[in-house]
């Protein structure tokens, strides 16, 4: 994790930590050591690519989570998501799972059964949304949003989708407690965009190489965080990103799958996971256990 040169309008590049998550790496990116968010963003997963042989895949077991909501975005791949509000749900790529934590929730993550019958490939990204102190105990709630209901443009060889949040004249269908941004950007040779300041905090994260910010490469898997100016973003290759940000929602505490405002609602939630008082997940019979502190970065579930 380094500080950008003066000369460029970041205020911080961010490189990720690469974690294990059983049987496939993810690069972390948020929270780091030198920022814990990015607008509401408070946890940025790479997942993978990674590839499952026949019989392999992904078992997040069920685990749970307060005060925030977690957003999954495919590239490539298929999940199955469950959760103690009865929601079964696959997501496909370019589809958003949105889930609402609120007071509290517990869902697992994993490969669908008809998919380990061949070679699978998982990639996408994972985020956790900090929600604003007057929701951060809302009724857990999940939705799941098909690709086909987000907005897309194109633009001067510049594929837009818009993920969360809005942008450029559009708005999500998802539902958001606080103003965001969240676009996956893909740049044909030679194409560019630019990225005005309309949010008070913004980051591009670089998915492949072959990107530049103000006409300086960006390594690829690197979160650049602005400094508050518009940018331009242009690609000498075919390339891809994340923009990521949004208004500032105050101080979070986070501590393994807990995010809130409050020291002592981690306590509670630490306390109540222990104690087997979150509601579980229907035909789920595994959990993760509470792990032991501190917590260590691979006992971090999606």
């Amino acid at each position: 994790m380094t500080d950008s040169p003066q000369s460029l309008p970041i205020q911080h590049l961010i490189e990720p930590h690469v974690q294990d998550l059983g049987g496939f790496q993810a690069r972390r990116l948020l929270p780091s050591e030198i920022l814990t968010l990015v607008g509401p963003f408070i946890f940025f997963d790479h997942l993978g690519p990674a590839v499952f042989p026949p019989g392999k895949g992904v078992d997040v077991r069920p685990h749970p989570h307060i005060n925030l909501a977690t957003v999954t975005y495919l590239f490539e791949g298929v999940l199955l998501h469950r959760d103690s509000v009865g929601s079964v749900q696959e997501i496909r790529p370019g589809a958003v799972n949105w889930m609402t934590a609120g007071r509290g929730i517990v869902h697992s993550e994993r490969t669908p059964e008809a998919e380990r019958n061949q070679s699978d490939t998982l990639h996408g990204i994972q985020t956790w949304v900090a929600l604003p102190d007057e929701h951060e105990e809302t009724e857990p709630w999940f939705r799941h949003h098909p690709a086909t209901d987000l907005p897309t443009w194109e633009a001067a060889g510049v594929l837009f989708t818009l993920i969360a949040g809005a942008a450029y004249g559009y708005t999500s269908p998802v539902q958001t407690f606080s103003p965001m941004i969240y676009l996956d950007v893909q740049l044909a040779p030679g194409a560019q965009f630019t990225l005005p300041s309309h949010y008070t905090e913004q980051a591009v994260y670089s998915v492949t190489e072959g990107l530049q910010i103000a006409g300086v490469p960006l390594a690829q898997h690197r979160l650049a965080v602005l400094a508050g100016t518009e940018v331009t973003v242009s690609a000498d290759r075919s390339a891809r990103c994340i923009v990521i940000g949004g208004e500032p929602v105050g101080e979070r505490h986070k501590w393994w799958n807990f995010v809130s405002s409050r020291r002592d609602r981690i306590e509670q939630a630490k306390q109540d996971w222990r104690s087997g008082r979150f509601a579980p997940v229907p035909e789920e019979t595994e959990f993760i256990p509470l792990p032991e502190e501190p917590v260590r970065p691979a006992e971090q579930p999606m």
